[in-house]
């Protein structure tokens, strides 16, 4: 797709939310992430409601966002598997790590991309990078551990801010608190992702390692562009 205009933002995340209808498996149940990625992808899913048997969502917002479109969703402990969960990222590496938790709904995106045999990211160019740690990394906690989680941190050289909405901390789908962490450069995802979950009061760090993306759809200005890990 050639244009004399660059393509937006908003623009490009509608391409790759298109382009994304090709992974859904006709006849199935489709794991749906969360996000303003996402939700052009909902929008493009909508069209071919009727040959799916519905969504398992990651968010409040995206099930009511499915259901208003006519889309059926299902419990996640209603289905054993999915064949693919589709899912935006605020960073991929080159290997298919990602940071996610912009949204605050990292814990249950983790949940549904755990049942899925593929995750498909989509995402814009800006998002591509060459290692994680520059997008302030969302760590879920449970508020009593918030500051002892925050040293833990500090002594990695991070610096964790609770993350508020309208004067308050803000309060995830769970129930708990999201610690943003500026300052790291994450080289190894796998190992800190396994290490930052043993921590008592994380109830997910927003390092998706151990769940990454098996295929990366990327918007660029010469269109979706398609990485396999």
């Amino acid at each position: 797709m050639t244009t004399s205009t660059p393509l937006t933002q908003e623009e490009l995340k509608a391409l790759v939310g298109q382009a994304a209808l090709q992974y859904v498996v006709p006849g199935e149940i489709v794991g749906v992430g969360t996000g303003s990625t996402v939700n052009k992808f909902i929008d493009a899913l909508a069209t071919m409601k009727g040959d799916i048997k519905g969504a398992v969502s990651s968010s409040v917002a995206s099930t009511e966002r499915l259901k208003a479109l006519g889309i059926p969703v299902f419990d996640a402990n209603e289905v054993e598997a999915l064949s693919v969960y589709i899912d935006g990222a605020d960073e991929i590496d080159g290997q298919g790590h990602m940071v996610k938790g912009g949204g605050a709904a990292l814990t249950r995106e983790k949940i549904v991309a755990a049942l899925a045999g593929r995750f498909v990211c989509i995402a814009d160019e800006s998002k591509l990078v060459p290692a994680l740690g520059k997008f302030p990394l969302p760590v879920e906690v449970i508020p009593m551990a918030a500051q002892n989680i925050a040293r833990r941190f500090a002594a990695l050289g991070g610096k964790a801010c609770i993350r508020q909405k309208d004067g308050q901390p803000l309060v995830t789908d769970n129930g708990q608190h999201i610690l943003d962490v500026t300052g790291l450069s994450i080289t190894d995802p796998l190992a800190f992702e396994s290490d930052v979950n043993q921590w008592p009061g994380v109830v997910t760090v927003g390092v998706f390692a151990h769940q990454k993306a098996s295929v990366c759809l990327l918007g660029t200005a010469q269109g979706v562009k398609t990485l396999n890990y």
